[in-house]
């Protein structure tokens, strides 16, 4: 009540000095004068006092407001500088009563609002007395409404809850006694190999420690051990497993056939040349073999290579079938789940759903009576999970008997059985199953296996192989040993691409190795060869023996392949002396029909061994190539006047070596299209090797023509020269040109066809017209019917007559008018 009181003492106060107060016009006339007037002196004030960032700390500042010129008492002026300072003194307290009076002028401006608040705080304080009177009224209703109505409740839910956590710890030491079981009962079951379900106990435990005993310090170790026990039990499945295998593996290939390394050691040993007790070792007893004894031997040793893939083959496919089979049946088990779900999900739709209250502790109470009902369902479900594969003995110290003892239903596994090919049947634990991802992984992991092991094989082929490469056997094989060689590996590389389902690279590689050195030593062979036939070549027309001519026969038939020889009969025939190519007749020299064999040769090689084709395209082009330069060299730039010792080149010579070019153009399209068929699209830019050559041989046939018509036009110059138009008819000079030409004729006509003879003669006879014509013009002898006129008539008859008699020329159009200059 004394705050009351006081407050309305205070009003009262208030009210008095009210009425003391002048009218409120009178007040705000007043106030407005006052206002005028303080605005008048505020004005008086310097505006540096009024500025927000006055302060005398900053010199500038202090200096504007105290100028030390007032307190300077230098010169004899103390009492100016004295009365000066007290005049400063007064205009700053001046200054201060201005601002002073303002304040208090502004205060009682505001006086109405501060009592108005002073009134308002005294209400807010006795509304606020008043509520908290009204609280403690409440809070003491509500303690004994708790008190009457609620506490037994609660305690009644509290009982419950406590109830729960009994059970549940219960639970707990039941589980745990399960669990510290774990570790004899993975002996027990290792003790009879029964890996699977030792492993299956592990990761159940695993799992139970991971989840539901988490943070069990009594357990920290535990994890830990049966990890080392899951390390433990796969070093002893490797062991078997390989101990199986090795059994399995090493059993005799055939009934009577040992393994691989006694098949080379018997083999060594059969053979009378090895004197063992000399060559110690087993690598150079082997290199001691001849081709035939090794060429056996390795093919004693691929054909037990290939029986051992396919054991291994065997072995696995059976893995890969369990594999597929449990793939089969987690598949089959999901899509039975999922149609379960379904149906729960319908019948969990159709239940009403429980109204939960919200206790004090957190829990809803719909919680605690639902839990205490599901619990005994839960905690057989964990013994279930939790129970071990085969009976164990309970703990005596853990809990009692009728506690430890379980429903034989609840502790048997639930299993499936999935049949493989063969009959057997496999049983599939539900906790053992692996999950799809890693039964792939395993399905894949198995077929690796396979291609490790065709790998192996592969790898001991090349170092078995290596190891007779050492002296450099293999490239001293010839060329049929070689194409056996090549087919039984490239047999063997096929046969175990077919029982592994991939080709292994490494004999392959080493095939293709050997390949290319036998492409070397076979096309360094045959280009010395070439070079020492050309460097003896005398360039004179060789005889045919019967063999080169069924070697083109058989070209013709569309055959590029060296032909078989007919016993008894080559010996009856006799040699022709030209080569009959498809009805045409080409004179060659010897290099030419050994050349054209070291071509087939090359062509059989690629099909005997496909792996060289683009080798041995590039090879061939490079003999060919090489023929036709030597050729040029020797021929067309006399080489073979050094290197043979003839004595000149003739006309025969030339025209012999243009029909051998020629040859060697006809099959050049055959060649092209026998390695178009074998080479992949994406190489066929290398058949332009091929147009490069033809071109370079029809420049080089090109050549030989222009020369052979230099030879005939460097011999009119010279005769026709010196020819006078004169008595007798025909004239030496004419009688001298008719000679030569027969003499051209004689030496060509039986090596070049009749057309290209025509031709050439043509081009001779043009030459011919041309310096006759010159002559003539020298003389100043022209067509005007004169003596002269009919004696170079005459002349030129008996040249055309002689010509035209000649074989295969009588039809050759000379047109000798050309001779004589045109009339202006």
């Amino acid at each position: 009540m004394l705050p009351t009181t006081n407050r309305i003492k205070r009003e009262k106060i208030h009210e008095r000095c009210k009425n003391i107060c002048p009218p409120k016009d009178t007040f705000e006339r007043t106030l407005l004068h006052t206002h005028d007037k303080s605005r008048t002196d505020l004005e008086q004030v310097p505006k540096i006092f009024m500025k927000p960032d006055f302060a005398l700390d900053d010199s500038l500042t202090f200096n504007s407001v105290l100028p030390w010129s007032h307190f300077n008492t230098a010169g004899g002026k103390g009492n100016r500088d004295a009365a000066s300072s007290k005049l400063l003194q007064e205009k700053l307290s001046y200054y201060l009563d201005i601002v002073e009076v303002n304040i208090a002028h502004q205060i009682s401006l505001r006086s109405e609002a501060f009592f108005h608040a002073m009134t308002s705080q005294h209400e807010l304080q006795d509304y606020l007395k008043k509520t908290s009177q009204a609280v403690k009224m409440l809070r003491d209703k509500i303690a004994q409404i708790d008190k009457v109505m609620c506490e037994g409740s609660l305690h009644i839910l509290r009982l419950a809850l406590t109830r729960n956590n009994c059970v549940k710890v219960y639970n707990k030491l039941k589980l745990m006694a399960t669990v510290h079981q774990t570790q004899p009962t993975v002996q027990v079951l290792l003790s009879t190999s029964e890996f699977v379900g030792a492993l299956d106990l592990i990761a159940t435990t695993q799992e139970v420690l991971q989840q539901e005993l988490q943070g069990i310090h009594s357990f920290r170790h535990l994890g830990s051990q049966l990890c080392e026990l899951e390390k433990l039990i796969d070093k002893m499945m490797i062991a078997e497993f390989s101990t199986y295998s090795h059994t399995d593996l090493n059993r005799p290939l055939e009934d009577d056939c040992q393994v691989l390394e006694e098949c080379v050691i018997n083999k060594v040993s059969q053979t009378e040349e090895i004197d063992t007790d000399v060559v110690v070792k087993l690598a150079d007893q082997m290199r001691m073999l001849n081709f035939p004894q090794w060429f056996d031997l390795l093919k004693d040793i691929f054909s037990k290579f290939t029986i051992f893939l396919q054991r291994v083959k065997a072995t696995l496919n059976i893995i890969h079938s369990v594999v597929l089979s449990v793939l089969d049946k987690n598949q089959r088990t999901r899509e039975l789940e999922e149609i379960s779900q379904q149906k729960n999900a319908a019948k969990d739709n159709s239940l009403d759903t429980e109204v939960a209250y919200l206790i004090h502790e957190g829990m809803f109470i719909s919680d605690a009576f639902g839990e205490g009902e599901l619990t005994p369902i839960a905690v057989d479900t964990t013994s279930q999970r939790n129970a071990s594969p085969s009976s164990e003995p309970c703990s005596s110290d853990s809990v009692s008997e009728p506690e430890c003892t379980t429903d034989s239903s609840s502790s048997k596994e639930h299993t499936s059985s999935s049949a493989i090919p063969g009959g057997v049947d496999i049983m599939v634990s539900e906790d053992m199953k692996l999950t799809d991802s890693e039964l792939g992984k395993l399905a894949n992991n198995i077929q690796e296996l396979l291609y490790s092991a065709s790998d192996i094989c592969h790898d001991r082929a090349v170092k078995f192989l290596m190891s007779r490469a050492k002296d450099g056997f293999l490239e001293k094989l010839n060329s049929m040993e070689f194409i056996t060689l090549s087919r039984l590996m490239e047999t063997f590389i096929l046969d175990t691409e077919q029982i592994c389902g991939r080709k292994s690279m490494s004999l392959l590689g080493a095939l293709q190795s050997q390949a290319n050195k036998f492409v070397n030593r076979f096309h360094e062979e045959r280009k010395t060869k070439l070079s020492l036939l050309l460097d003896n070549e005398r360039w004179k027309q060789a005889d045919v023996p019967a063999e080169f001519q069924d070697l083109v026969d058989s070209i013709s038939d569309g055959k590029i392949a060296l032909p078989e020889k007919k016993s008894g009969t080559t010996e009856e025939r006799k040699p022709a002396e030209v080569l009959i190519v498809e009805g045409q007749q080409y004179a060659v020299v010897g290099t030419v029909l050994l050349l054209i064999r070291i071509i087939l040769e090359y062509c059989q090689c690629v099909d005997n061994i496909p792996s060289v084709t683009t080798d041995m395209l590039t090879r061939l082009s490079d003999l060919l190539k090489y023929f036709n330069s030597r050729s040029c060299q020797l021929v067309l730039g006399a080489g073979a006047l050094q290197v043979v010792g003839l004595k000149t080149i003739t006309t025969k010579n030339l025209a012999l070596s243009s029909r051998c070019l020629q040859l060697i153009v006809h099959y050049i399209p055959v060649i092209r299209a026998h390695f178009e068929a074998r080479l992949p699209p994406k190489q066929y830019s290398m058949l332009r090797h091929f147009d490069h050559i033809t071109k370079d041989y029809h420049d080089h046939i090109a050549e030989i023509s222009a020369k052979l018509v230099a030879i005939m036009d460097s011999l009119f110059d010279k005769l026709l020269s010196k020819y006078e138009v004169k008595a007798p008819v025909p004239s030496a000079c004419f009688r001298n040109i008719c000679k030569q030409m027969t003499k051209m004729h004689e030496a060509i006509f039986d090596l070049l066809p009749e057309e290209q003879t025509q031709m050439l003669f043509l081009r001779i006879n043009a030459s011919y017209k041309l310096h006759l014509k010159k002559q003539l013009s020298h003389l100043n002898v022209i067509n005007d019917g004169g003596p002269q006129n009919g004696l170079v008539t005459a002349d030129v008859a008996f040249y055309t007559g002689n010509l035209q008699a000649l074989k295969g020329l009588k039809d050759l159009d000379l047109n000798m008018a050309e001779i004589w200059e045109q009339k202006r």
